[in-house]
């Protein structure tokens, strides 16, 4: 445990014996010099990165299941890039869901992505966005898929055999009725029981700590009030990199927010990462673009990415987390001009929505049997 418990949060456990640390990026903070002396450092380790995850095996299976497709600003999602004259783009939130075989015979099962979609219309931008959109609008812009609950129900998956809830980071969460609170919520009525009884929340501790006095940069994005209540031991604060299983692991990539991470996955195909600091595929490859505007500004402006920057908190760091990312994955099977950057929300064709059809999308991780 923590020496003391964080103000307005749980006390975050320790992550003591928890997986394996990663080293790689461990000390990055020790470089010296500015921004791009650490963006030119996290290239010479990419490759290390790179041998020592790959050598970890692989889980037994990665599936990957819609959960929302929202409107979301196109200035925040192709930042400063494009050329279009729609004020929203789509994005579509997925899920993935993780399970591996411990080196003792455990199996274990870890949701990346499990947006609980219902409270998450709490977050304060999407509130306050809501009560400006017509109803017939929103109807027409905003597509529900199965819940959380539903996907593992499909898939044979009980509540209570989930291990692991993992987020990129924590904008837009409400993870109350997911891990279940200490004492009866106002809004809700009643002391929340979990539905992921068995879950622990893996969370980098620096994200924890900004969560307690929000800057108002922030503030629109984060429900920060729902976390206080939390169950402690449902919280799993870690301080870096960590080798979950077999081909599964975080990755501090800081910058969309503190304490922003990654998850890498190792598969049948090679190495992802997934994570919100961009929301196409073709963001860490720009010159191969057709998004209107977006290989000439790179090109300009000398940008070898283009960031998901509805917050600006360190967008040095961001650009450098995403070039991280861009460096340790594969190229895509389907279209080797493309990485296996796998956006937590993906760039979605829509109608209503011209000039911000992707050039290539992924759609979905898919490795193993999920009901094996």
């Amino acid at each position: 445990m923590t020496d003391r418990a964080l103000p307005g949060l749980p006390d975050a456990a320790d992550a003591g014996g928890f997986g394996i640390p990663l080293t790689t990026f461990a000390d990055l903070s020790a470089v010296t010099g500015g921004p791009g002396a650490k963006l030119e450092w996290i290239r010479t380790r990419a490759d290390d990165f790179r041998r020592e995850f790959s050598s970890s095996g692989t889980p037994d299976s990665v599936s990957t299941h819609d959960l929302v497709t929202l409107p979301y600003p196109t200035r925040f999602g192709l930042f400063r890039a494009a050329l279009s004259p729609a004020p929203f783009l789509t994005i579509t939130n997925r899920m993935l869901v993780i399970r591996w075989t411990e080196s003792d015979g455990r199996k274990r099962t870890l949701l990346f992505e499990p947006s609980d979609v219902e409270m998450g219309r709490y977050t304060p931008y999407f509130e306050a966005l809501a009560k400006k959109t017509p109803d017939a609008l929103e109807k027409l812009m905003v597509k529900e898929n199965p819940s959380v609950g539903e996907h593992l129900a499909r898939l044979g998956i009980r509540p209570e055999e989930v291990d692991y809830l993992l987020f990129d980071h924590l904008h837009t969460q409400d993870l109350r009725r997911w891990v279940g609170t200490t004492t009866e919520q106002a809004d809700l009525g009643r002391r929340v029981e979990p539905f992921f009884p068995n879950a622990r929340l893996v969370v980098q501790r620096d994200e924890v700590a900004a969560m307690q006095q929000l800057h108002p940069l922030q503030r629109p994005w984060y429900q920060a009030g729902h976390f206080k209540d939390l169950r402690p031991e449902a919280i799993l604060a870690v301080d870096g990199g960590v080798l979950l299983g077999p081909g599964v692991a975080v990755v501090p990539t800081p910058g969309h927010v503190f304490g922003n991470q990654t998850l890498m996955l190792n598969t049948s195909t090679g190495i992802w990462a997934s994570s919100e600091n961009a929301i196409a595929a073709e963001c860490l490859t720009p010159e191969h673009s057709r998004l209107p505007g977006v290989r000439r500004w790179t090109r300009e402006w000398q940008q070898e990415v283009v960031l998901n920057a509805n917050t600006l908190e360190t967008t040095a760091d961001q650009y450098n987390s995403l070039v991280l990312e861009k460096c340790v994955v594969d190229r895509s099977q389907a279209d080797s001009r493309f990485l296996q950057f796998f956006p937590s929300s993906e760039l979605t064709a829509h109608w209503m929505s011209p000039g911000t059809r992707p050039t290539f999308t992924h759609r979905s991780i898919t490795h193993g049997s999920p009901l094996g």
